[in-house]
């Protein structure tokens, strides 16, 4: 018995770090076990190399990925850039070269990764921009150039290339792709022990204890961004390996999987703790846990799902601990319940009023002041957004000759943006409480397919369908609000990973295609007109004016504005932040719900992805209005200011020869812009 009792206490002593590693491993080899059960015969070395080359990509670029939240950081834009090498390499490659250089296309990939690496590094580390903001920025940047690039799949890549990444380092015995991931390995275990690697592992602990030391944190940030660069440029180079051509699209399903495979690794969201290693063994896990769903005949559809889910329990499962946030609303919960049992709860107790009276009345004089004084700063950050709108329409009138008098354009504007409008309430409120809804796309996608399916062309069963869908819009908010206020899980990770399952339960639900289509009615609500005036239009003013009064005029508002300047004020001044929070994702929820249902109203039919452009510009009108990134600073009227601006501007667009793709990168360079430009110092 003693032997057993050493092992775990040896097992206990470990370093959090290598813990982690060594749960992964056990859990790879249970996998693999079960792999070899499931499978038809027992594991050949040509199945070893076909899963060694199957998760290869994903580890790679996760690799990347666990080096930037090392540091502290976030990176969106990973899965981005691995598409832009893609595209890159396919349009390059000459198909009629007898040979080509495989040294020179993977450093190739590898540059132009290192390149948006770095762009994405001056920002956060030389503008010190926050790394969520710039990352997803860059990320429509880069899809919007890799579309200019090639908008269709296609292309050639040469099979010198595949033949070297996916053929035998020593044949028989080794996989090349094991190898590569060696080869990148040893790498970070010579620049962790370098003055950088121990520089990443301080900033991501705390980079004003660093700063203290000596450690110049601007410049190892940037290193990291141009690193993680690298990494994804590889990975983009693997799978132009594998594919033979190329896809414009082909890394956005990537960026779950990399989040997943960096927390069941072992390394901690928040920076400081952790390593590829085990990484690397996250990537293979996410990957036989897809092949045995496979093996087992369950729907290929199910993987987000899987992937989301094992996200949000490995964030769980690593964050287990006594302080954790988890524990303390337990602890809190009991407290609560014992306070109620022994008569202590605040509404048990006498209310007499035990004031001092005092001896006679007094009179305040009331303070006056005028309405500039008291808006002066909502007017300074909101202005700029309607002085940018007047100079688009200026513009729009003098290019194309049919804007100031022209009431269809009006007509037009306020009805495209409608959908922004209303998503400005939702991402507004949560980004006011200084956190973001990453879940918005599917939310908006999956209520746009429910209510199709569901109504079918049936304006009774509008009747049902609209409040079923919104409900259960809110009910996905309210998920996402006790993921993050009760177990404790970043805002970023769990809207990232509700956003994979909810795509997950659309493909199952539609089956990958969506079925039905919108009744009558609402279509004509959002394409008929009374008069010259569209139905939804009076809805849309009606809906600006609630939303002014509820972020301004209610006790709602002032608590998310208490919350966005500072948590831990907040819950000393008597705030219910828990119970607030929650109703901010639930209000982002309902919000997503409905412009889902209105976009199918306004198509005639749900699709697939109908969401996914939609996420940026949700950000984007926020902060164009003046909005503090981080929390606490902003109105609604000037995310109006905002969702006007940016739908002059794509209305304009539109109206010019220039092509489709110039909108993602005219959004991501203007959110860039806007936060510069608003950024604030704050002590």
């Amino acid at each position: 018995m003693a032997a057993p009792r050493r092992d775990r206490l040896r097992f206990l002593a470990m370093s959090p770090e290598r813990r982690s590693v060594l749960i992964a491993i056990v859990v790879f080899l249970g996998l693999l076990g079960i792999v070899d059960l499931v499978s038809t015969g027992p594991l050949s070395y040509f199945d070893i190399s076909f899963l060694s080359s199957g998760g290869a990509t994903s580890a790679l670029a996760a690799i990347g990925q666990t080096i930037v939240v090392l540091s502290g950081g976030f990176d969106l834009s990973a899965g981005a850039v691995i598409s832009l090498v893609n595209v890159v390499l396919a349009q390059s490659m000459d198909p009629a070269a007898a040979e080509t250089s495989v040294l020179y296309w993977t450093c190739v990939g590898i540059g132009v990764g290192m390149l948006t690496g770095a762009f994405n590094g001056i920002f956060i580390a030389f503008f010190r921009l926050q790394p969520i903001v710039v990352t997803l920025s860059t990320m429509f940047i880069i899809q919007g150039l890799t579309l200019l690039v090639m908008d269709k799949p296609g292309g050639f890549v040469a099979p010198d290339l595949g033949m070297f990444y996916l053929g035998d380092a020593v044949t028989g015995w080794l996989p090349m792709p094991l190898v590569v991931i060696g080869i990148v390995l040893l790498a970070w275990l010579w620049l962790k022990n370098t003055r950088l690697g121990t520089a990443i592992y301080a900033v991501g602990s705390d980079p004003d204890a660093a700063a203290a030391i000596g450690i110049r944190v601007k410049l190892t940030k940037f290193l990291v961004y141009v690193i993680a660069g690298g990494c994804y440029g590889l990975a983009g180079v693997f799978i132009s390996a594998q594919t033979g051509s190329a896809d414009p699209l082909v890394g956005n399903p990537l960026l779950l999987s990399m989040f997943a495979a960096v927390v069941v690794g072992g390394t901690r969201l928040g920076g400081g703790r952790g390593g590829p290693l085990g990484t690397v063994f996250g990537a293979y896990i996410l990957m036989m846990v897809v092949n045995i769903l496979l093996v087992l005949n369950v729907s290929a559809y199910y993987s987000t799902i899987a992937e989301g889910t094992i996200l949000i329990l490995a964030v769980l499962a690593g964050s287990i601990s006594y302080s954790s946030t988890l524990a303390k609303q337990i602890r809190s919960a009991g407290a609560q319940f014992s306070a109620w049992r022994n008569g202590l709860l605040p509404s048990q107790l006498d209310r007499t009023d035990r004031r001092l009276k005092l001896a006679g009345p007094t009179r305040f004089k009331p303070v006056s002041a005028s309405f500039l004084s008291r808006n002066r700063e909502t007017i300074r950050y909101a202005l700029p957004a309607y002085v940018c709108l007047l100079l688009v329409i200026i513009v729009t009138q003098l290019w194309l000759g049919r804007a100031v008098l022209n009431p269809t354009y009006w007509n037009s504007l306020a009805v495209l943006s409608t959908f922004l409008a209303i998503l400005a309430l939702g991402q507004g409120t949560v980004i006011l409480t200084g956190g973001l809804d990453l879940s918005v796309p599917w939310t908006i996608g999956i209520s746009g397919i429910l209510l199709a399916g569901i109504v079918n062309g049936s304006d009774a069963a509008l009747t049902y369908a609209l409040p079923a869908v919104l409900l259960i819009a809110a009910a996905i908010g309210f998920i996402n609000g006790v993921g993050i206020v009760i177990l404790g899980i970043s805002p970023i990770v769990m809207t990232l990973a509700m956003n994979g399952i909810l795509q997950g339960f659309a493909l199952v639900y539609s089956q990958g295609t969506p079925a039905g289509f919108s009744s009558p009615m609402l279509r004509w609500f959002m394409t008929g007109k009374i008069w010259a005036v569209t139905p939804v239009v009076p809805f849309m003013v009606l809906f600006v004016v609630v939303s002014v009064l509820l972020l301004g005029r209610t006790a709602f508002g002032r608590r998310v504005y208490g919350i966005g300047n500072g948590l831990r004020a907040a819950q000393l001044s008597g705030i219910a932040v828990g119970r607030t929070l929650i109703l901010v994702y639930v209000l982002s929820g309902f919000c997503a719900g409905l412009v889902g249902i209105l976009l199918t109203g306004f198509s005639g039919q749900a699709s697939l992805g109908m969401g996914d452009d939609y996420l940026l510009p949700s950000i984007a009108v926020v902060v164009v209005g003046g909005a503090l990134i981080t929390g606490g600073r902003g109105h609604y009227l000037g995310m109006l200011g905002g969702v006007l601006l940016l739908t002059a501007l794509q209305m304009f667009l539109a109206g010019t020869t220039l092509p489709y793709a110039t909108r993602a990168i005219l959004f991501g360079l203007v959110v860039l812009g806007a936060v510069m430009a608003l950024r604030e110092k704050r002590s």
